[in-house]
Order: C-alpha cells, then structure tokens, then sequence
C-alpha cells in the first residue's frame, strides 16, 4: 500500500470537509445561537491537519485497488471524527462518543439519533446535522473527485469502493465529469425539493434541512416529531415523491437528460424497486384499513406511502408511530430495510440490483438441475454478467449477514428486547435511522451504551461503504507489500 498516497488524499478530503463546514459557519453568524466558535476552531483544526497531510509527497500517483480501499475506509472514519467536533464543541451533545455517534449518522446517511429534544439546538449545529446527509449522499469522495481532479492517476478505484452497488460505470470517458454530472443532478433535484416545499408552506430554512435530509435520504428533522409536525399532505406527498427519487440511480436521470427514455423505463432495477414499493404500499394500506388504524383509504394510503418510502429509500422520516401499526405491517417494513434503494443512488440496504442477480442466480442454478448440460447467464438489462460479478453478490450476502450476526450479539449485551436489538442493527446496518419498538419513529439511541453506541458508529460506515473497504482493513494480507 503507497501510505503516502493515501495520507495526502486524506489531506485533500479535508479541504472538502473543511469547506463544507462553512454554510454552517455563516448560519451560525446569522442566527447567533453561540455555535459560531465551534464551526470556526473545527475549521481551523481541519485544516491544519489538511495542510499537514497535503505537506506529504508520495513517490507514484497511481491510485491501486488497495489504496482506493483505504483512502474510502479511513476517511469515512475521519470525517465521521472530526465531523463530531462542532456537536462537542458547542455542547449540543456533550459526550464525543454520542457526538460521533450523530456525526456518523450523519455522514452516512442513517438518520439514527441520541437526541430526545431537537427543536431547542443551535440552528448551525442543526444545519451541519442535515448538511451532512447532502455530503456524504452522494458521497464525499465523489464530491472531493467533482470538485479536486488532483486527487490522482486512478480515482475510479476511489469511486468503485465508495459507491453503492455491484457495478460502477463512468457516464462519460472522465471521471472528473462523471463526478460533476451526478453531482449536478443531485444538486438540481434539492433546489426543487426546497421551492415546491416552500410553496407547500413550509419556512424557508425548515424547507431547505428537509430537503438535503430528503435528497441525501438522511432523515433527520429539525422537529421532535420529524415531518408529522408540519400535519400538511402536500408537504407530505413532495417528500414522499423525492424519497422515492432519491432511492433510484441517479445514472438514470442522466439517460433521461439525454432523451432515452426507453432505456429509463425498460431498467430492470428500477422496475423492480417501484414493484417492491407499490405491493408494500398496497399491502400496508389495505393491513391499516382492516385493523381500523385509519378510518378512509386517503388517509391509509397517504401514512403507508410515505412510510414506506422513508423506508425503501432509506430516509428515516416519519409522519405515523408505525409501532403502533400491526406486526404484517411492521414486518413488511422490515423486510424493506433489508432490501433498500437501487444501486447508484443515495439509498442504503443490500440494494435492489443485488436481489435482481441473487434471484436470477438462483433461478439459473434450479434450470441446471433439470437441464445439466444447459448454459446459462444471469442477464441484467439484456446484457450478461460476468461470473465474478454474480460471485461477488452472492458473497456480500453472506459478508452482510455475518456483520448483522455479530452486530446484533454485542447490542444484545444492553439487554432490550429482542425487536430493539434485532431492528437497531438492521436500520443502522442499512442506514435506516429508525427500527423498531425503542429506536422507533418516536424513539431514539440514547438508552444504548457507549460501546453499543461506537458499534453502532462502525456498522453505519460499514454499511455506507458497502462493507469491503472496512472488512478488508482486517485481512492481514492487506497489510502486507507485495
């Protein structure tokens, strides 16, 4: 591994980081809730630490597979660290554990929070919450490669082990591009977002968190009671409809840019996670009219539509204490977790596209036993997969089921019970936000321990950086010079 390499694009991550903390900075002048130094003295702490690692000289420029692995893993852990100090600092959350706890929920789009009273915060402190979401959406080594093409000969390894999804592909011949384009894209949907929601009656700067908490598919609200709070189902139906967006490949949208429209409808991902979402919908809408939760199928549809989406796409709002639905409804929402949005997109879970190849998969394996000698491929938009493609998703499988397992056997140590420990992993590991039942829509993780609460931390950056860089950091072979 080129450590020297690696320390000078840690360096240039900074400077992003750093930069990014200044919206929050100017707010927290604006509004003067006493914030204003912690963002100045994290800044400056930033960057010290950014021109010292920028100061190293590596002998080769090319970025390796192993090196992009370890730019990916220690610098999410980095910027979740120092990402915390605005929290400590302004005393918003006085212990660095439960800081970096919020700050990797954050950065990784999860959504999950120790904190039972939010509407009191500095409004600085609540932007950088929700800002970290648009940041680490998209991914801020993404957005370091958009905006820092410096970053070196051999970014695509960068991009490839930072991006959710079996398959990564460049839009354009450069990276750099690539990088711009989606970012554009994701740029453009948040200002959209922000003004519907303004005409829908929301304040401007509530309007402006949601937004980057929606199109980030973070969750977090600046309310108690999350979007409920607002009681409006126009504000409910916008959110709904760009959790839904959010949580489809933002590749897409450039095919639609483009005018290839057909290609957009006919991807057999995207078809299958809007089939997944509209049986769930359905299904939660009819459970909910049955057991007599809501009294008109309007108001059934409207609280499961936005549920599951929140859901699905990994966002984490709520406008219902979906606890108190029915275990089928609550089960559905479980297994919604697992699935997640598509790859490509700021969602989280195991992703749609990774079912799509298992199912095939399987489907091919039972062909095999009927007809022996027959060939088959697993085909994904009429175009084959390389077999070592199909192996890989099959061993994530398994990679994300061991993590869950031993994820779930040291939570299981703060004795809750068991729909708490088991959804507490599951919507961490999946960047969900909520579970169930304690770490509910009402809930929060303060009851956790702290060693729960740095799992938890771990398995957030696990499961936003699709488990590979951080599980290889422990291979010993990695460590060593070949």
């Amino acid at each position: 591994m080129n450590l020297k390499l690696v320390l000078r694009n840690l360096g240039i991550l900074l400077v992003c980081e750093a930069i990014s903390l200044i919206p929050s900075l100017i707010i927290s002048a604006i509004y003067r809730d006493g914030d204003f130094s912690s963002f100045l003295i994290t800044i400056i702490i930033i960057s010290i630490l950014s021109l010292i690692l920028l100061s190293i000289k590596p002998d080769s420029k090319n970025i390796y597979p192993r090196d992009g692995f370890a730019i990916v893993a220690f610098g999410w852990i980095l910027i979740s660290l120092l990402g915390a100090l605005p929290f400590y600092l302004s005393k918003s959350i006085p212990s660095f554990v439960d800081a970096f706890f919020e700050s990797s929920s954050g950065f990784t789009t999860t959504g999950a929070s120790i904190l039972s009273q939010i509407e009191g915060l500095p409004h600085g402190i609540l932007f950088w919450r929700s800002f970290t979401h648009w940041v680490g959406g998209m991914g801020i080594l993404v957005l370091t490669i958009a905006l820092l093409p410096s970053m070196g000969i051999g970014s695509m390894q960068i991009m490839k082990a930072e991006s959710p999804g079996p398959v990564v592909d460049k839009l354009v011949p450069r990276l750099g591009k690539t990088a711009k384009i989606l970012y554009s894209i994701y740029f453009c949907m948040t200002m959209l977002e922000i003004f519907l929601l303004c005409i829908a009656g929301m304040p401007l700067y509530d309007s402006i968190v949601h937004s980057l908490g929606t199109v980030g598919t973070g969750g977090f609200s600046i309310m108690n009671s999350s979007i409920a709070h607002y009681d409006s189902v126009s504000i409910d139906i916008i959110i709904t409809i760009f959790m839904i967006l959010s949580g489809i490949n933002f590749s897409l949208y450039y095919l639609i840019l483009k005018g290839k429209f057909k290609s957009f409808w006919k991807n057999e991902e995207f078809r299958l996670y809007i089939s997944i979402l509209s049986i769930a919908i359905l299904l939660i809408t009819f459970d909910l009219l049955m057991k007599n939760t809501y009294k008109s199928f309007g108001t059934a549809l409207r609280y499961s539509s936005f549920q599951v989406a929140s859901i699905m796409s990994s966002t984490g709002y709520a406008t219902a204490d979906y606890n108190t639905w029915s275990i089928f409804s609550k089960v559905i929402l479980l297994l919604l977790m697992f699935i997640g949005g598509c790859a490509g997109s700021t969602g989280g879970g195991i992703k749609n596209i990774r079912f799509l190849i298992f199912f095939k998969s399987m489907k091919n394996s039972l062909l095999r036993i009927i007809h022996p000698r027959g060939v088959y491929t697993v085909r994904i938009n009429d175009k084959p997969m390389d077999g070592k493609t199909v192996s890989d998703v099959l061993v994530y499988f398994y990679i994300y089921m061991t993590v869950f397992t031993i994820g779930v056997i040291i939570i299981s140590f703060n004795g809750m019970d068991i729909g708490t420990t088991v959804s507490s992993v599951l919507a961490t590991l999946s960047n969900i936000g909520p579970g169930i039942e304690l770490v509910g829509p009402a809930g929060n993780y303060a009851a956790f321990s702290s060693l729960s609460k740095i799992t938890f931390s771990i398995i957030m950056i696990i499961g936003r950086i699709e488990i590979y860089p951080i599980i290889i950091l422990l291979l010993p072979q990695f460590w060593k010079n070949n």
